[in-house]
């Protein structure tokens, strides 16, 4: 699903206008942008959960030159799935029903 699906859906799952549903996607997805730029983490009860993985300095390989590369540490967003979303995903893929009608 691309985030121009997500508004038609949310559009037409509330009936309001694609421009108002728009407004509502952004403002969500900036929310949740913002509190992780924050190293604040998110959790949506029976969805899961966001937060920031730190990861240490370590020494690579460019696999092309098969060179050592020095890649320094970072912070990487991690979603990990709740339980409802993980049983519903695996419900409908044992049955082979999808998972929004």
């Amino acid at each position: 699903m691309t985030k121009s699906e997500l508004i038609e859906m949310v559009a037409a799952g509330q009936n309001i206008s694609k421009s108002r549903a728009e407004a509502v996607v952004n403002a969500v997805f900036d929310a949740m942008s913002a509190a992780l730029a924050k190293d604040e983490g998110i959790e949506i009860r029976g969805f899961g959960s966001f937060s920031i993985r730190e990861y240490k300095p370590y020494t690579g390989r460019n696999p092309r030159t098969r060179k050592a590369v020095k890649v320094s540490s970072k912070k990487l967003p991690f979603f990990k799935v709740g339980k409802d979303l993980k049983e519903m995903v695996n419900e409908s893929a044992t049955r082979g029903v999808p998972i929004v009608e």
